[in-house]
């Protein structure tokens, strides 16, 4: 565990903030184009202001989607939780378990990418693969204490899931 200085721990916890405001967002569906239609609350009809790509699966894999994307949520909430204790090396081994490009889960993985178009399939590569970065940044910061670097690609992560969402949507 490391113990950061005052001024960056004003800063970490600026971006956790940040980070954990984001996740909420997803959590609760407020994509983009969409948060003025959360009142209507769920099972409410895709509106013409929803101008996110429809990607159709079956309902089996897109339950198996929806639940990968549920567990992504829970590792960047966890990997905030171990950044916020000052615990690197946990947010490290949770970023390479739950988002690395180890976390895909072979035949299911596959199955799920089959029904994506080119640009979801590469905006999901793309967030397997900082989550490595991550961790080798995360891993980084426990040995020198500096947490810039691991900071700045969880946010490229948060902004890759924001970026998916806010084009595309399960149908």
């Amino acid at each position: 565990m490391n113990t950061y200085g005052i001024g960056k721990s004003r800063s970490a916890a600026r971006a956790l903030l940040l980070c954990g405001a984001v996740t909420t967002c997803l959590a609760q569906g407020a994509h983009a184009g969409t948060a003025g239609h959360l009142a209507q609350g769920p099972g409410a009809a895709a509106h013409e202001s929803d101008h996110r790509v429809a990607v159709l699966f079956p309902p089996l894999v897109k339950r198996e989607t929806l639940a990968t994307m549920r567990m992504h949520l829970q590792g960047l909430a966890e990997i905030q939780q171990a950044m916020a204790a000052g615990d690197l090396d946990s947010a490290a081994r949770i970023a390479s378990m739950k988002l690395g490009m180890s976390s895909m889960h072979g035949d299911q993985a596959q199955e799920e990418a089959r029904y994506m178009p080119p640009g979801m399939r590469a905006l999901g590569a793309r967030l397997h693969r900082q989550a490595g970065e991550f961790a080798v940044a995360a891993q980084d910061a426990a040995a020198t204490g500096s947490v810039r670097k691991a900071q700045d690609v969880l946010g490229r992560m948060m902004q890759t899931c924001v970026a998916c969402h806010a084009a595309y949507r399960l149908k």
